[in-house]
């Protein structure tokens, strides 16, 4: 058997807790890179991808700004495509980053832009 690394295990025992008791609600999923971050909103029940964002989009990349903004920024977007596409409900799939700097920067910002988290 093949041992798993701490960022594995940490990404399925938090996805594992999260999806026994947000079963009517879509999942916000991060990815960070050393230099970019993405988030999309998953339908988990037809496994789709409704609305998604990236710092790589021409959008978010006009101006130059530290990372921790552009997380900020990221969130500002996500959460208003979700807007036009109806989503309020969701919950906050951090997979196995730590809740900490840019993902906290990402979930902060949809909060405020009124997603529920």
């Amino acid at each position: 058997m093949k041992k798993l690394n701490v960022k594995a295990k940490r990404l399925l025992w938090n996805r594992s807790k999260l999806k026994k008791f947000n079963v009517d609600r879509y999942r916000v999923t991060v990815f960070k890179s050393l230099k970019n971050i993405s988030a999309q909103i998953i339908d988990d029940r037809i496994n789709k991808t409704i609305v998604s964002a990236s710092s790589t989009e021409k959008i978010l990349k006009k101006d130059k700004k530290n990372k921790t903004d552009l997380s900020t920024l990221l969130g500002e977007v996500l959460a208003k495509r979700a807007a036009d596409k109806k989503i309020s409900k969701v919950y906050f799939d951090r997979g196995g980053y730590k809740y900490h700097g840019r993902v906290k920067a990402l979930a902060d910002s949809l909060r405020k832009n009124g997603i529920n988290l």
